[in-house]
């Protein structure tokens, strides 16, 4: 009886267990498991369950499904195994930042996709077996609520000087020789590792692609010798990374502020080895139990608080002003966008982006600003359905809060759930990217 083909997922067992056994050992022969069709198949099927824009040659999952998922999985098989493929230009997005700058999105193109997907399967387990507790972005049972709950804990322990930190372009000017370098620590197939640097100089010298399906798999390990030089730390730091965001924390004493600054030089050291630079304008020292202190850390300000009620100071994590204002300015477009809609369709657009926003921010100290969030939404939703019918107001006198939400569907769950840091790990399934 022919014994059947391991598993995807028995494979990349196989592999994280082999990693964790043996820190020394050195992969090789793993590019024949980067071309089997279940591989190429569930990378699909992972980049098809994200979904995204098509890249720059227009090829979007409708039409390869309509031509032949079995087909188009062939085909690429192919090109992987005679050494034909080559990856094809990114399509360039600018996504605009605070101050006027701007983020570059590049958006590979469906193929490229699935390969580099797959490229991630393979190479994964390798590198999740050495990957530090501190780094909580991109990786499996790992989310950013997790990551925040960390600091929270440590502003608990008293943990009050803190050094909040801000990585100047990270994925704009990341050294590659650096990073096929600790590739290949652990990996010596040279057809995988050839693969990656195509991939790498693809978008030119320096830098990952954002929006590469493998690009947070290699911030992480771009970061990994630091992650576990400031675990070194641990007792009188908190370290907290998620992907290039990043936080220390640490007691406001003598002792506390001199191992403040020892981490500050060693990530200033870190970073400028693997060709970054830390933001002098954002880069800074703070002491939480000063008045008004405040830092930010994926997409929450952070404060310690007296609670009136009980006396107690604890760690008040409330959205930032400007992430209020960014969902405000969505649900603004979403209506613009949906004028020749009915209104129920109109809401059911601004229900995804409120959804998605609620979910993220729900975990934190947000009941003020969901309040605002509310308000001004229900308002948008009503002035856009008045302007239907060329009336005035917001229509208040006609139509109660309960019929927009019960009639038009209007999203109404705004309910705060705190996290619980300790069990997150036993309940996420997968990574919540802050907004």
């Amino acid at each position: 009886m022919t014994k059947p083909t391991i598993s995807l997922q028995e494979l990349r067992a196989k592999i994280g267990h082999r990693a964790k056994s043996a820190p020394a050992h050195r992969f090789w022969g793993m590019y024949v498991h980067l071309v089997k069709h279940d591989t190429l198949e569930a990378a699909y099927l992972e980049a098809k369950r994200k979904g995204g824009a098509p890249g720059s040659d227009g090829e979007t999952f409708a039409s390869i499904e309509a031509a032949g998922r079995g087909e188009f999985l062939k085909q690429l098989a192919a090109e992987l195994r005679s050494g034909t493929y080559r990856p094809r230009a990114y399509r360039r997005r600018e996504i605009p930042k605070e101050g006027g700058k701007v983020r570059v999105i590049s958006i590979p193109t469906v193929r490229d996709r699935v390969v580099q997907g797959a490229l991630r399967l393979i190479l994964e387990p390798i590198f999740e077996a050495e990957f530090s507790d501190s780094s909580y972005g991109a990786r499996p049972r790992r989310s950013a609520h997790q990551a925040i709950g960390q600091v929270r804990m440590g502003l608990l322990r008293h943990k009050h000087r803190i050094v909040d930190l801000d990585l100047a372009r990270f994925f704009d000017t990341l050294r590659h020789d650096r990073i096929l370098e600790k590739v290949a620590r652990r990996v010596v197939d040279g057809q995988l590792l050839a693969m990656i640097k195509q991939f790498l100089k693809s978008v030119g010298a320096r830098g990952l692609p954002q929006g590469s399906p493998q690009s947070p798999l290699l911030a992480n390990l771009a970061l990994n010798d630091l992650d576990h030089a400031l675990d070194r730390g641990r007792g009188f730091l908190t370290y907290v990374r998620y992907l290039d965001d990043m936080v220390v924390l640490t007691f406001d004493s003598s002792k506390g502020r001199a191992w403040a600054d020892r981490a500050l030089k060693r990530i200033r050291e870190e970073a400028e080895a693997m060709g970054v630079s830390l933001n002098a304008e954002k880069t800074r020292q703070v002491t939480m139990t000063y008045r008004d202190a405040t830092f930010a850390f994926l997409g929450f300000d952070f404060r310690w608080k007296l609670n009136p009620k009980t006396g107690r100071w604890y760690p008040h994590t409330s959205p930032r002003a400007k992430k209020v204002t960014e969902v405000l300015r969505k649900v603004r477009d979403a209506l613009r966008a949906s004028r020749h809609l009915r209104m129920q369709q109109a809401v059911a657009r601004v229900n995804l982006i409120l959804r998605g926003w609620v979910n993220y921010f729900r975990a934190g100290n947000s009941s003020r600003a969901f309040d605002k969030v509310k308000w001004i939404v229900e308002r948008k939703v009503r002035r856009s359905a008045v302007k239907k019918h060329k009336r005035k107001g917001f229509g208040w006198s006609r139509s109660s809060s309960d019929v927009v939400c019960s009639n038009w569907g209007l999203y109404k769950d705004y309910q705060i759930r705190y996290y619980a840091a300790a069990k997150a790990s036993d309940r996420t399934k997968g990574s919540i990217t802050p907004m």
